[in-house]
């Protein structure tokens, strides 16, 4: 079997619309290395795009798994609970940032999650409007896709979106955003287009996926807990790409030491089989009345036993602490090329979550996307799997798996070295 024989299929079988980064098929998979159908090896810097924390098929996660599938593999939650659902909420209710009582509820996906968080806001506060934030993203759903603060390829041909929906500029100071413009965005907004009082929640990644991998800081983050808790606002943290070690916390708001009235959750969670939730305070989660939320894969069994297998797995492996000895070594090495190399413009982490940026001859108001799809494309010609991202499509983001070898990990970077010296 061939990779090109299986695109030329894929041309006739699905849709355009599901883009696909890498023209290469994956036949087998383990920790940080995916083989195609044609035999290849790759280092995978992607991870499934941060689903893979714990690795790809990790020992722990593949026999919970396998142990639940003696058992059942589905009788739906809302029909016979089982024990591993209360089990798991308990885990991740102890884990939440804060220390008031949480809840949590499981779904299927993170555009399911952000969808229920939005729910859950307007029901507990009876009011209708949300502020989300430029560049980000919250999923595809039409909820979804109203909050994320891009357009092409998200929104292109898919409105009217849902009503009550508002956006200010995130803080990226490379790109000339500064935080204090940021929070003057916010008083605008509630002078000309939302009064405060109309305002559910805000919801915000504290570091941005999708949209480039810029963080916003713990002051930031401080700052708008304020305004929510001055306005009678709720505050949303979506922690779907940046959860679970990545940061080198167990969620990326930890750093801020804050706590976020709910928070969605996805992606590593269960180390690659679909679940999804919100995990809120308590009195907020029970605002939305019975038969209001759910779902029919939601809380699947499988994702409950390896959800529990992940969370055993970041403890017992140190996996907080290896996400910040990660990304140390991509920041290390990446400033190392930038020394030597003026289109590299910034380089950036928090934990493991990496991304550099490319620009034209140092200047940060001049984006290269070219060179950084010819990157991504001799990385992966010469065996290491990378993502590209960012409002401007300049951003290559690294998340490997937090359990990668050292050794595999400086052999990929070297492969990004060599890419870009050749792109």
């Amino acid at each position: 079997m061939e990779n090109a024989t299986l695109w030329s299929r894929r041309e006739s079988a699905i849709p355009r619309g599901l883009g696909m980064m890498h023209q290469v098929f994956a036949a087998r998979a383990e920790n940080a290395e995916i083989w195609d159908v044609e035999g290849r090896r790759f280092l995978d810097f992607a991870a499934g795009i941060a689903v893979t924390n714990t690795g790809h098929n990790h020992p722990a996660v593949k026999a919970a798994v396998l142990a639940q599938l003696d058992n059942f593999s589905h009788v739906c939650a809302q029909v016979t609970p089982y024990e591993s659902y209360v089990r798991l909420a308990e885990r991740l209710n102890a884990a939440a940032p804060g220390t008031t009582p949480k809840k949590t509820i499981f779904l299927t996906t993170g555009a399911e999650a952000v969808e229920n968080a939005i729910k859950i806001a307007r029901a507990a506060t009876g009011r209708p409007g949300i502020i989300a934030f430029g560049g980000g993203f919250h999923g595809r759903t039409m909820m979804g896709m109203a909050l994320t603060g891009k357009v092409a390829p998200y929104k292109t041909g898919f409105g009217p979106f849902p009503g009550d929906i508002h956006h200010v500029p995130f803080p990226a100071p490379y790109l000339g955003i500064s935080e204090a413009e940021s929070l003057l965005a916010l008083e605008r907004l509630f002078k000309v287009d939302i009064d405060a009082s109309r305002v559910a929640a805000m919801i915000i990644e504290p570091v941005q996926g999708e949209g480039g991998f810029y963080a916003a800081s713990p002051a930031f983050m401080r700052a708008l807990r304020d305004i929510c808790d001055q306005n009678g606002m709720l505050l949303i943290v979506d922690e779907i790409q940046s959860g679970f070690a990545r940061t080198g916390a167990m969620f990326a708001t930890d750093h801020a030491g804050i706590e976020p009235d709910l928070m969605t959750v996805a992606k590593a969670m269960a180390g690659g089989f679909p679940i999804s939730g919100v995990i809120g305070k308590a009195d907020i989660m029970d605002a939305a009345n019975p038969g209001g939320l759910g779902g029919t894969y939601g809380g699947s069994p499988l994702g409950c036993a390896a959800g529990l297998a992940v969370l055993d797995t970041i403890e017992a492996e140190g996996l907080c602490e290896r996400a910040n000895e990660i990304g140390d070594r991509i920041v290390r090495r990446c400033e190392a090329i930038r020394q030597a190399d003026k289109g590299l413009g910034d380089v950036r982490t928090v934990g493991a979550m990496s991304a550099v940026e490319f620009v034209i001859d140092g200047d940060a108001t001049r984006p290269d996307p070219a060179r950084t799809a010819r990157i991504v494309g001799e990385a992966r010609r010469n065996g290491l799997l990378l993502l590209s991202c960012g409002v401007r499509g300049n951003v290559v983001r690294f998340l490997p798996p937090l359990t990668i070898p050292f050794g595999q990990l400086e052999e990929g970077l070297a492969i990004f070295e060599a890419a870009t010296k050749s792109a």
